[in-house]
């Protein structure tokens, strides 16, 4: 559905993608997943023809973005990070409005509102202006209003930030559902757990991807052991460790502290060689299925040493 070839962009001298190449799958959910600052919106805008590319060649279906940006817009809906509908205007007239621009006639319109509702659960609430809705009830609404003209291909930007728990699983639950039918979703993310969701996951840093793979994948080509210890003194101890050098991204989650080592068989002894001079009781590192998060942060720290 999409392949892009060493697609570059930068801002005054910044470079937000840098020499990017990558393919997405018809049919499957490919997140986009980094911090704030990694070039995820930015990537997003010129897969949707808003932005030019430097440099590179971006195709969707196809088609070349850059030379026919027109001829992508019929199969391609593009749900940006901020509320992007007219608040002054109601739900359902949000929908009519984006049916319309898209040159769906209003029979068809009225026609697909029935599905539009059921999905988002919009449907006691059409004659609200999108301004007064919640902010999980307004990415509902965005993401309508890009179905109402039935697109082969989503790119949301972010579309979880700041919506709460049970309206991210909810809006989850509707991409499901659209994979089911079909469409390809471009996701992206600053949430870890999310990306556990996708089909295929880009973690991205400083305009690049890093490792693109599963989510299994990318946990299993980590090549190396999460382990887990319980400190006496949690603080001082992820000093010892930091101070030492000898590991990588050290996680402190509570009164535990959790980061990956080659050789788990000797993890015991290297602890407690760094934690003798200090005082620290270190306990018996377990080891423990690592997250995506956990793969990130090593992966990135690992990048930073080197």
């Amino acid at each position: 559905m999409i392949h892009a070839l060493n697609v570059s962009k930068g801002f005054a001298g910044t470079r937000a993608v840098a020499d990017l190449s990558f393919s997405v799958l018809e049919g499957e959910i490919f997140g986009i997943v980094g911090p704030d600052g990694a070039g995820k919106s930015t990537l997003l805008r010129m897969v949707s023809g808003i932005l030019p590319p430097d440099t590179g060649r971006i195709e969707v279906g196809g088609v070349d973005v850059r030379t026919d940006p027109f001829r992508i817009k019929e199969n391609l809906a593009y749900m940006p990070q901020r509320f992007g509908l007219y608040e002054d205007l109601t739900v359902e007239e949000n929908i009519h409005f984006f049916g319309r621009v898209f040159g769906v006639s209003r029979r068809e319109i009225r026609e697909r509102e029935k599905g539009l509702y059921e999905f988002s659960r919009l449907g006691p609430f059409r004659d609200r202006l999108a301004g007064k809705l919640s902010g999980g009830m307004k990415q509902k609404l965005g993401l309508a209003c890009c179905l109402v003209h039935r697109p082969r291909l989503i790119l949301l930007d972010e579309p979880t930030n700041g919506v709460d728990p049970v309206s991210r699983r909810e809006f989850w639950k509707i991409l499901y559902g659209l994979l089911a039918e079909g469409v390809t979703i471009v996701v992206s993310t600053a949430y870890l757990d999310e990306a556990e969701r996708c089909n295929r996951v880009a973690l991205m840093y400083e305009g690049r991807f890093v490792v693109t793979g599963r989510p299994d994948e990318i946990k299993a080509g980590i090549g190396r052991t999460l382990v887990e210890i319980r400190p006496s003194d949690v603080w001082k101890a992820e000093a010892a460790l930091r101070e030492s050098g000898e590991f990588g991204s050290i996680i402190r989650e509570g009164n535990a502290l959790r980061f990956f080592v080659d050789d788990a068989g000797r993890v015991d002894a290297r602890i407690r060689k760094v934690f003798s001079r200090r005082g620290i009781r270190a306990g018996t590192a377990e080891r423990k299925v690592p997250t995506l998060e956990n793969c990130f942060m090593e992966i990135i720290s690992g990048g930073e040493r080197r």
